[in-house]
Order: C-alpha cells, then sequence, then structure tokens
C-alpha cells in the first residue's frame, strides 16, 4: 500500500468501509468505531513500518482496519466466533499486534513504557498510541500525560476525537475538546504567526523571546487553556480524520518533532454507513444485521437479565427518592437510558471513571442516598481499592448492580465478569447474591433496596431470563437464605445463578439412572446458609458446586473453608467451574462447553463421585 497515490488510498478507504459493512452484517462485531478510523489507520501504515514502529490502539476495538491491512482479511468470516479472529488485538494473531488490551485509558501507558523501553536499548523505532476523547477522560490515561509530558520522550499520540466513547461523552474534558474542535480561527492563525515570525530575519535575544510570548498569547487568545502544550506536547490540529492528504501532511510534519506530540483528528463514528452515522451508540457494538434497512437481527425470546433489572430499578426509584443510578460511561448497556429519561437529577453517568464512581457513590450514600453502582463485572476490577478502602471499610449502603457476570460470549477474555465473586466476597461488610431466574432478580432489587447495614451487591448474568412470571410485587429474601429447589436423597449440586438450570438438567438425566438428586439455589454467596450447610454435612451426601465463575476463591472455596472452620472432614465435594486460564471469545454456549459447565459433565462427576463414595463407605476403596 506504500505505492499508492492518496487517490488510490481514497479508494482503498472505500473499499474497506465496504467489506466491513458487508462481514459485520453477519458476523456483528464493533462497526462504528471502525468504520470512524479507516483513513487514520491507512495513514498510519502509510508512513510508519509496523511491526518495528508500535501501534498500541486503545480499548483495541477499533483494530479491524489494523488487522485488514496486516494480512488477516481473509479471516474476518470467523471473527468473534470460536477459534476466529477475535474482536480486540492480539499478539498471538500477529507480529503486528504489540499491545492487547479490551478496557479503555491503558494505551497511554503502554506507549510511555514501550518508549523508554526503546531509549534505554538504543533503539529508534517510532511509538504511536491511538487513544479516543472518551478514554482520555480516563484517570489512567491523565495520569500518563503527565508522566509523558514531564519525560520529554518522543512518542507520538493519536487524539481521535469522536465526541463518543460508547455513549455520548461527559466531563470538562470533553468540553474542552468541543471548544478546540468548533474554533476554526486557531490553526490559521498559529500558521500566519509561524510564516510571519519566520520571516524575520536572525531572531535573537530579546526580541526571540518576546516571539515566543507572542505565540503563546495568540494561543491562550484563541483557544482557552492550551491544555495538551501546558501537559508537554507539541500540539497539532485538529485535523480532518477523513482527509487522506491532510491526515498524511499533520502527520508526517509531526513525525520529525522531537520530543512528545499531540495529533488531534476529528473523525465521524460510523463513516459511510447511514444507520451508524445516525446511532453511534446502537452501531458501536452490534449483533448482526441486514446490510440495506440496517434492521438488527435479534434472537426472539424472554428480555435479558438488563431490562429485568432496568425495569425494576424504575419502579423501586418511583418509590423511594433516595435511589440514585450511578454508571461509568454505560448508560445503554448497563439499563439506564430510561430511567435517565424518568428521574434526569438521578441518573449519573461519570464518564470512564469507575474509580471515581464508586467513590462518588461511597460519599453519597454517607448522606443518606441510595446509590446504585450499575457496572459490568469487568469493569468493577478497575475500582477494586475503592470498594475496599472507601465503601467496605467504612460499612456504607452502597447497591453494586454488577452485569455481565458469568461468560459474555463473543467479547471473550477481556470482558468475561468471572472473578468478581473471587474478589469480592472476602471483602469485610459485604454482601453478594446472584438470581437463578428473572423474578428472583427483581426480589434481590429489592433485598438490595431495603437493606440499611452496609454494601450489597446482585450480580447478573449477559443472557435472556428464563421466562418464569413476574411477581406483581417485589417480595425481599432472608439474608443469607438458600433455597431447595429440587429434593433428592442421593446427591446434591449446588449452583448459582444460571448454573442453577443446569444442575436441573443433570438431576433429570440421572433421574434416568434411578437417582434422585437434590438441586440447591445458593442465591446468597456472601453470607452463605450456615445452617443449611451443617444439615448438608449431617446428610452425608456428595456434593458438587456448579459456579460460572472461577474456581479460585468460589463459592466452592467458600464452602470448603467454612467446612474447614468448623472442623467438618470427609464430605466429599467437587467444585466445577471456571478453570484457572483465560477463556477466548465465543458464544457463551462453547465457552461454557470448554469449561465443562454443562449438564453432561455434572451427571458424569456426579456418577464417578457416587461410585467412589460408595468404595469408600463399602470399605473397598
Amino acid at each position: 500500500m506504500k505505492t499508492l497515490s492518496v487517490p488510490q488510498l481514497d479508494e482503498l478507504a472505500a473499499e474497506i468501509r465496504a467489506f466491513l459493512i458487508e462481514k459485520l452484517s453477519v458476523t456483528g462485531g464493533h462497526l462504528a468505531p471502525n468504520l470512524g478510523v479507516v483513513e487514520l489507520t491507512l495513514a498510519m501504515h502509510y508512513l510508519f513500518d509496523s511491526p518495528k514502529d508500535k501501534f498500541i490502539f486503545d480499548v483495541g476495538h477499533q483494530s479491524y482496519v489494523h488487522k485488514i491491512l496486516t494480512g488477516r482479511k481473509d479471516q474476518f468470516d470467523t471473527l468473534r466466533k470460536y477459534k476466529g479472529l477475535c474482536g480486540f488485538v492480539k499478539r498471538s494473531e500477529s507480529e503486528h499486534d504489540v499491545w492487547e488490551a479490551g478496557h479503555s485509558s491503558t494505551s497511554l501507558s503502554a506507549a510511555m513504557g514501550m518508549a523508554l523501553a526503546r531509549d534505554l536499548k538504543g533503539e529508534t523505532n517510532k511509538v504511536v498510541a491511538v487513544i479516543g476523547d472518551g478514554s482520555l477522560t480516563g484517570g489512567m490515561a491523565l495520569e500518563a500525560l503527565n508522566h509523558i509530558g514531564h519525560e520529554k520522550k518522543n512518542l507520538m499520540v493519536i487524539l481521535n476525537d469522536n465526541e463518543m466513547s460508547i455513549a455520548p461523552n461527559v466531563g470538562a474534558l470533553h468540553h474542552y475538546l468541543s471548544k478546540i474542535r468548533t474554533d476554526r480561527h486557531y490553526q490559521k492563525a498559529k500558521e500566519e504567526l509561524n510564516q510571519f515570525l519566520n520571516k524575520i530575519p536572525a531572531i535573537g535575544g530579546k526580541l526571540a523571546k518576546t516571539a515566543e510570548r507572542l505565540k503563546d498569547s495568540v494561543k491562550y487568545l484563541l483557544v482557552s487553556g492550551i491544555l495538551f502544550e501546558q501537559f508537554g506536547f507539541n500540539y497539532f490540529g485538529p485535523v480532518d480524520g477523513h482527509d487522506m492528504e491532510q491526515l498524511l501532511e499533520v502527520m508526517e510534519q509531526a513525525s520529525h518533532v522531537q520530543g512528545p506530540v499531540m495529533i488531534h483528528v476529528i473523525t465521524t463514528k460510523g463513516k459511510g454507513y447511514s444507520p451508524a452515522e445516525a446511532d453511534s451508540h446502537k452501531w458501536h457494538g452490534i449483533s448482526p444485521y441486514k446490510i440495506e434497512s440496517g434492521q438488527v437481527l435479534k434472537a426472539v425470546g424472554p428480555p435479558m437479565y438488563t431490562e429485568i433489572f432496568s425495569d425494576a430499578l424504575i419502579e423501586l426509584a418511583k418509590k423511594d427518592e433516595r435511589i440514585v443510578a450511578v454508571t461509568p460511561a454505560m448508560p445503554g448497556g448497563s439499563g439506564l437510558i430510561k430511567f435517565g429519561e424518568l428521574f434526569p437529577g438521578r441518573m449519573i453517568d461519570v464518564g470512564i471513571a469507575e474509580q471515581h464512581a464508586a467513590t462518588l457513590c461511597a460519599a453519597m450514600a454517607m448522606e443518606g442516598m441510595k446509590p446504585v453502582y450499575a457496572v459490568y463485572s469487568t469493569f468493577l476490577q478497575r475500582a477494586y481499592d475503592q470498594v475496599v478502602h472507601d465503601i467496605c471499610r467504612q460499612n456504607l449502603n452502597v447497591i453494586f448492580a454488577i452485569d455481565r457476570a458469568g461468560f459474555v460470549g463473543p467479547d471473550g477474555e477481556t470482558h468475561h465478569g468471572v472473578y468478581d465473586i473471587a474478589y469480592l466476597r472476602h471483602i469485610p461488610n459485604m454482601v453478594l447474591m446472584m438470581p437463578k431466574d428473572e423474578n428472583e432478580l427483581r426480589r434481590m432489587m429489592k433485598t438490595a433496596v431495603d437493606y440499611n447495614d452496609g454494601p450489597i451487591a446482585v450480580r447478573y448474568p449477559r443472557v435472556n431470563g428464563v421466562g418464569v412470571e413476574l411477581e406483581a410485587e417485589m417480595r425481599p429474601i432472608p439474608i443469607g437464605k438458600w433455597e431447595t429447589v429440587r429434593e433428592g436423597d442421593s446427591s446434591i449440586i449446588i449452583a448459582v445463578g444460571p448454573m442453577v438450570q443446569v444442575a436441573e438438567e443433570a438431576a433429570e438425566q440421572l433421574k434416568r439412572d434411578g437417582q434422585n438428586v437434590r438441586v440447591i439455589n445458593a442465591r446468597f454467596i456472601k453470607p452463605l446458609d450456615e445452617a443449611m450447610l451443617l444439615q448438608l454435612a449431617k446428610d452425608g451426601l456428595q456434593i458438587i458446586v456448579l459456579e460460572e465463575g472461577t474456581e479460585l476463591g468460589g463459592l466452592g472455596s467458600a464452602i470448603l473453608e467454612f467446612y474447614s472452620k468448623q472442623g467438618i472432614n470427609g464430605v466429599p465435594i467437587r467444585i466445577i467451574g471456571v478453570p484457572d486460564r483465560f477463556i477466548e471469545h465465543g458464544s457463551i454456549k462453547e465457552q461454557r462447553q470448554e469449561t465443562g459447565l454443562t449438564a453432561e459433565r455434572v451427571a458424569t462427576e456426579l456418577r464417578a463421585l457416587s461410585a467412589g463414595f460408595r468404595q469408600r463407605v463399602n470399605g473397598t476403596a
């Protein structure tokens, strides 16, 4: 592609857009972000030499064009499918993928690390980070900006400014960027002033200092603050991110500047496909669709758990004015759009700032409000310190609504919600729940709102409900109380969340063998139902613990810890959960099959456990 002319590059951009629109209509994926960076990615590969020069994409969901240009075009039929092409940057896929991420705001820290390593090794390659204006509001990105400006390393930051993260951006930095975008006089005045100063021969001494002060005065006059230059960057822009000639010219200029440079590129999310341009929020990550109409193809079935949560929260908020919903830039994904419309002053989108959101909730709870922190499990990881230090340590009544708990399917290993049980249940004062169906989710929301003794969390999966009837009135559940959903006297399955249905399927299979399996819904992961666990130990039956979370530190671990503390030995227990490795993208069904979270595996394990138990009882083993 380096041999192509600018008009030919424009033709290539059009071909790539058509290719993406066609392929993603079948596989789904991050359409709008990738349509917005076609020219930008072409310009990067045209001017620089990947993989010698390091390209770091923040989040990595906008790397499809990069994948096409680096030899993976023929794999796009497998995008986000099991064992297929990853929807994010993946180091094992290509030497051109030098940094992996699925969360935002990591690119600048990674770029600085690579620039430091390059200089220590005496190498000369370029380091180029591409970060969106939404990701730039993340605290980690601002920390990196501060360090980069201090160290003055040669490093290029391309600010992909499309006024969006997933939802519309919020915050002071967003408004600052808007001011730069709309100030058309800034660049022209800066260029004219540079031309004027360059015409003065032999500027030196006091005149040189006066000239520099004059330049600074013009900058401050036209764009208040000059934030990036105050951070220590050489700022270029704004640049039309869809004008190939302008992009190449500015990026070429910037590549010769010593020290860190910031190229401010204005792009249109969804560029070239009218449905995506009209609603880039909806088309950020999209299911398969009809190209001609833009109609999204969705499976028919019961509502998603997110929708059930949303309706329940609205119902509760109508009766309790203390309820406030807080989200870190995910009002759509977390089901809070309608809540925000009904209660505009009580829905707070803090931007990509999970840590800030957690501490904000702590302070609101301290002042008598009922903050509901709606967040994906994978993003709550980023606020771990604040959960421990600011919320749980002070025993504040914050409600955590943890979406995408368990496997998440095509987004894969960076987004699975399989670790929150392990990183939440060991924190003092925390209550942790998970429903077996959508009606129980409603009951848990009522339980959480009625609870006044500290932090309480309800986690729910990224799947459709099971289709149960919803009770008209939401009734709370006694804290720590499990339920037996199927009686049996041959063996026991303790399951949580969607695994309760899997347990019941396994029990049906074993019924054909003449076994009556008891199924218990462990809806409270913390506190445990200690009275029931003591009774199970007395019953003397073999137990399988089934959970769609990591085996290390999960529900099964909690049960073993309880029996150990009670001095109870000899209870035959086997844990089936997510093993100690990262599970890649695919369908949720395929991910469960890979990890053995299936009725067939549970039935097989119980047969083996029963046989071993009988041998021990009979003294033959």
